[in-house]
């Protein structure tokens, strides 16, 4: 069920059991998904959205001679391709990086929503705004940011984005099931160099990586580290300072 997507949307907009119930009824079915399997593909025209209930998923482009470039990663709770109502065409790939179960909501559906109920409509537009508020950031990271801030700053955004759909396992932990490859192709580095920061992140005692969980040692620093401020994700009044 969408839980996570409906706390998802209460950053933006408070929503009323009615409101709740609509999201949750807009779910038809669920799809499971294996790792490295694309959901919907550049170029398609989709008649369905996806929600993600679990896995982590990536908005990549793929250029003519086969290279990646990840654009985003997708957590529990986001929908992945709410564009493709929008524009009706895809722009771009998304595919799975982990296993994944995904919530089908049918294009209609939504459109029935955003007749019927305005709130909903505009917390989901906010949503597709937030999505182009991290673009952004994402453009900055890597054009004028160093390796070792990219990564640092990657991973505050990604323990702040897990916090505020309720998926930090404690206080100072996060799950983190992307390999080295794969956030290479997100920051625009090699995978040497990926080894590299990381090692010097655990070095500089800033994170302790133990199989898929990494845990943070000093949030301050790494958030210093990284010039990471929270602002663009428009999470800042519901998720107050962030606590390690």
């Amino acid at each position: 069920m969408p839980e996570t997507l409906i706390r998802k949307l209460e950053h933006v907009a408070a929503l009323s059991e009615q409101e709740k119930r609509v999201v949750i009824e807009a779910v038809v079915r669920t799809r499971d998904l294996r790792s490295d399997e694309d959901l919907i593909r550049e170029g398609e025209q989709p008649a369905e959205c996806h929600v993600i209930l679990d896995g982590v998923l990536c908005r990549y482009k793929l250029l003519r001679e086969g290279k990646r470039q990840i654009t985003g990663f997708q957590i529990t709770g986001d929908l992945c391709d709410l564009c493709g109502l929008l524009m009706g065409r895809m722009d771009h790939s998304v595919g799975t990086l982990t296993c994944a179960t995904v919530g089908v909501i049918p294009h209609q559906t939504l459109r029935d929503i955003m007749e019927c109920h305005p709130r909903l409509t505009r917390a989901l537009w906010q949503e597709t705004l937030i999505d182009a508020s991290i673009a952004r950031e994402w453009v900055t990271n890597i054009g004028r940011r160093t390796a070792y801030q990219r990564l640092a700053h990657l991973l505050c955004e990604m323990s702040v984005r897990l916090r505020a759909v309720g998926r930090i396992t404690d206080g100072m932990s996060f799950e983190w099931l992307l390999t080295q490859s794969e956030v290479a192709d997100a920051m625009g580095l090699s995978t040497v160099h990926v080894n590299r920061v990381l090692q010097q992140l655990r070095s500089q005692r800033l994170i302790v990586m133990q199989g898929d969980e990494i845990r943070v040692l000093d949030w301050d620093r790494l958030r210093e580290a990284g010039g990471f401020t929270p602002d663009y994700l428009f999470l800042v009044q519901t998720l107050g300072k962030v606590e390690w």
